[in-house]
């Protein structure tokens, strides 16, 4: 079994690209706070390799800015390229299978409204509860 669920904060915008197939893909990292503290009582923090596709991947690009927290849910992936100079280079990331969007509704007003002047269909995809609306 390959399972992996992160929650973290995105280290910087964003970038989507194509592939020559016209396939979109964005490559991400996330900044996951260890639970404890170091010797100078400061929490530490992992940067997890993140890629996501083709829808996937143009929603993240579209919504996420740096330092908004997200959910992942996806697989471990390692991959191997050679470099210009001839060296193997080893690659471990999330191939993300599900993003969800973490932040409260208003904190990425300005992203959102953008999003339904474009398509006000899709306004209700793009709702997150809210402290007020959690059950505990």
């Amino acid at each position: 079994m390959n399972k992996v669920f992160l929650v973290g904060r995105i280290t910087r915008d964003p970038e989507l690209r194509y592939t020559t197939s016209n396939v979109a893909v964005v490559s991400f990292s996330v900044a996951i706070n260890r639970p404890y503290q170091n010797a100078q009582g400061e929490y530490d923090a992992d940067f997890i390799n993140c890629v996501a596709w083709r829808a996937q991947a143009e929603n993240l690009a579209r919504f996420v800015r740096k330092g908004q927290q997200i959910g992942i849910d996806g697989r471990l992936q390692t991959r191997s390229y050679e470099t210009q100079m001839g060296e193997t280079r080893y690659v471990t990331e999330v191939v993300c299978d599900n993003i969800q969007f973490l932040e409260p509704k208003g904190t990425s007003e300005t992203v959102e409204r953008s999003f339904e002047e474009e398509d006000p269909l899709l306004e209700s995809s793009m709702d997150v509860a809210s402290e007020d609306d959690l059950p505990f």
